[in-house]
């Protein structure tokens, strides 16, 4: 009797032992938050962030900038070059104390803006101001838009980010806004919003950016953490958040409609965001239904990955017609249908960092090695979803979706890998 007492508690010691040496193994993982340098903020604005707004894609847009450590009297300037009006906007402010300093952040709403006219703006705190920028407006009832999708960014210090962006708008000029799947930038630190202001320098300011939250966003806790600078910076976040889930969604044009979801929440927070994007999808009338996460259902590094983000969201995207997810997180490039039919998934990332793959087997096209972007153009009854190699410029993978009166949507697959048509009645 006293040597099976004794095996019992050696064998639950060794457990004690695995469990605590598995989560010291994990502990920088999971709760390692890299220090944040002291830093200064300038009285100069600064970091300036051009957005959607709380209404249409079309009619509203959101500015938002940085400027000294206290709120001033701040505004924006706003010039329509197509008619020759002008107005100043009063600016919200308030300050946020990250771990190592405190800043003002200011957004300007615009609302009522006309369509398809071009404006330019300047912003004002304490007398203060930005170069001017310029930015036009979408034609209301076009069936036609384009706009383009980056994964993770996190680009380093000093990184190419910009020059990769820049190049990318440069060989594809009809976009209208850019798109980031979470992860733009690298840990919430000062220097690495910086950085990613960097990167994002000429395309911020003149084009809506719409990106939502990633994993790296997060400060690492037992229940995570998104500063609230994120929501400042973001600003359409802090009209459209649900409880303390960041959702979005915002209607482009005639056709498109846009759902954004914050994946990196624990499974009651999703299931909240379910309930949001159940209500959203059956009220949508648009013809072309996308949503960006940050998680991919369909995981190109291990099937079992995200198991509690396909729970939650998997059966709606499947229910309500949803025609394309965009997807980060898994740093390499991957495609796959549902079965021959939407939705059509996509993982792509823009970052220096490449994990291995380990799951194709299922993907339609997987690429690793390289960078990569993609183009989402919808022109009436098609979509046209295009991959980019970042570093090159090739064309790495495409595929279209074209919607039939009766029946499933036609999806013709004119790759450089696959070059073949899948039909579903």
């Amino acid at each position: 009797m006293k040597n099976k007492k004794r095996i019992k508690r050696a064998i639950a010691l060794l457990i004690i032992v695995a469990i605590g040496a598995f989560v010291w193994s994990k502990w920088d993982r999971w709760f390692h938050n890299p220090p944040e340098a002291p830093y200064a903020v300038s009285a100069e604005p600064q970091r300036l962030l051009l957005t959607f707004g709380d209404e249409d894609g079309v009619h509203s847009r959101n500015v938002s900038w940085m400027a000294d450590t206290v709120v001033r009297q701040s505004s924006l300037e706003l010039v329509d070059l197509t008619d020759g009006d002008s107005t100043s906007v009063v600016a919200d402010g308030e300050t946020f104390r990250s771990r190592s300093g405190i800043a003002a952040y200011y957004v300007a709403r615009l609302r009522g803006l006309a369509e398809n006219h071009r404006y330019r703006y300047r912003v004002c705190t304490d007398g203060r101001y930005s170069p001017w920028h310029e930015f036009a407006t979408h034609e209301a009832g076009s069936d036609k838009a384009a706009f383009l999708f980056v994964g993770d960014v996190q680009d380093t210090i000093a990184g190419v980010a910009n020059q990769l962006l820049r190049r990318a708008i440069a060989k594809n000029p009809e976009v209208e806004f850019l798109v980031s799947g979470g992860d733009h930038v690298e840990r919430p630190i000062d220097a690495y919003w910086a950085e990613g202001f960097r990167g994002l320098d000429s395309i911020a300011q003149a084009m809506p950016v719409l990106t939502i939250t990633g994993n790296h966003d997060y400060l690492k806790y037992l229940i995570r953490k998104l500063e609230r600078r994120f929501t400042l910076t973001h600003s359409y976040f802090l009209d459209s958040k649900i409880d303390d889930n960041h959702v979005y969604d915002v209607r482009y044009g005639g056709d498109l409609e846009i759902f954004a979801l914050d994946s990196n929440r624990e499974l009651p927070f999703l299931l909240k965001q379910a309930e949001w994007l159940e209500e959203r999808l059956e009220e949508s009338t648009a013809k072309w239904k996308v949503v960006l996460m940050h998680h991919p259902i369909h995981s190109v590094k291990r099937k079992s990955n995200n198991a509690m983000q396909r729970f939650a969201f998997e059966d709606l995207l499947l229910e309500y017609g949803v025609d394309l997810v965009l997807q980060g997180h898994e740093h390499a490039y991957a495609r796959v249908t549902n079965g021959g039919a939407t939705p059509v998934y996509t993982i792509s990332h823009c970052s220096p960092k490449n994990y291995r793959i380990t799951n194709d087997a299922e993907f339609e096209k997987v690429g690793l090695g390289s960078r990569y972007y993609q183009k989402v153009s919808i022109n009436a009854d098609t979509m046209t979803v295009t991959a980019y190699d970042a570093n090159s410029g090739e064309l790495y993978d495409s595929l279209r979706v074209v919607k039939q009166p009766q029946g499933a949507p036609k999806m013709e697959d004119f790759g450089n890998r696959f070059k073949t048509v899948i039909v579903r009645e």
